[in-house]
């Protein structure tokens, strides 16, 4: 048991490490060069969620850009979630933040999780970004019709019509275990978010 822990640790420091070599945020990588729009510095939070540690997170189906939907409750019993709402395609921390996540892929695995992106824009529109991206091994998912409607069911929708930079861990049962509506302007703490998807299987 003292191994296995000793092994997540040391996985965790080394993905950590690997996550400190990403770009600084507004320095999106160099496949998107020339092709993105800095929006300059942001009001950090615009938005105040109702939802609380310990409630049943809100069920929701949304295209995704893989074809068909995807539904909430479909995860329940059968994995831990990560959601991940994004501003906008395009633009600087979002076009570092979710590429960020490939890394992280075995990691998601070992702890019985899947990650979900969420944002505002239209499908043909996360098509070409994520293009830009390369392949993501999660399901990119649009939330623009009805515009927002599930940002704003979890209290992220900002009052220009894109959602926070948020992400809510949510366990097998349905219930929300972690909430960070984030500064829009920066990316979340990797690490955090790691320590928290550790705690599920506790």
């Amino acid at each position: 048991m003292k191994n296995k822990h000793l092994y997540g640790l040391i996985s965790l420091l080394c993905l950590f490490v690997l996550l400190l070599s990403f770009t600084p945020a507004f320095g999106a990588s160099e496949q998107f060069k020339g092709k993105i729009f800095d929006p300059g510095m942001l009001k950090p939070v615009d938005s105040k969620t109702n939802l609380k540690v310990g409630v049943k997170a809100p069920d929701f189906s949304l295209p995704s850009l893989s074809g068909g939907t995807v539904t909430l409750n479909d995860y329940k019993g059968k994995k831990n979630i990560v959601l991940s709402f994004v501003p906008a395609a395009w633009t600087p921390v979002c076009s570092d933040q979710w590429p960020g996540y490939n890394l992280l892929k075995e990691f998601f695995d070992r702890h019985d999780t899947i990650l979900l992106g969420i944002t505002a824009d239209n499908i043909p529109t996360l098509h070409a970004w994520t293009r830009e991206m390369g392949e993501l091994w999660f399901p990119v998912l649009s939330d623009f019709w009805p515009h927002g409607a599930v940002s704003k069911k979890y209290g992220v929708l900002r009052s220009n019509g894109v959602s926070e930079r948020a992400l809510f861990v949510i366990n097998k049962k349905g219930i929300i275990r972690y909430i960070d509506v984030h500064d829009i302007n920066t990316r979340p703490n990797l690490e955090i978010l790691l320590k928290e998807i550790e705690k599920l299987g506790k």
